[in-house]
């Protein structure tokens, strides 16, 4: 049982990976959401693939994922909230997603991330 618990770090860390390459990949088409800053779809590309790095790694892990966290949250407010998203059917299923991925992020940050030497 150890094993298949062991497997959920790799299982909640990698798709966020994959989130980061294809914000680098689509950056103008995702800029509508980030205020028409292509600047800022590239930041939370590479902050995704820093924070996938720092889980597997286990350095800075316990920041990265309460950062992690914090983006998430900023996201529902900042890009799923906005008015211009009130009529898409796909807004309530983006933000009860990036909500619950925020919730796991604080709970890897508490209870498994290993490296306490900014975050203690």
């Amino acid at each position: 049982m150890n094993a298949l618990h062991s497997l959920g770090k790799y299982l909640f860390a990698l798709p966020f990976a994959v989130f980061g390459v294809l914000h680098l990949m689509n950056a103008s088409t995702m800029a509508s959401g980030a205020f028409g800053q292509v600047w800022l779809v590239y930041l939370t590309g590479v902050c995704l693939i820093a924070a996938t790095a720092s889980m597997l790694l286990g350095r800075y892990d316990k920041l990265a994922t309460t950062l992690l966290g914090l983006m998430l949250l900023i996201f529902v407010f900042a890009v799923h909230l906005k008015p211009a998203t009130g009529g898409d059917p796909n807004a309530v299923g983006q933000i009860l997603k990036d909500t619950m991925l925020a919730g796991g992020a604080w709970i890897y940050a508490k209870y498994v991330a290993t490296d306490n030497s900014v975050i203690g």
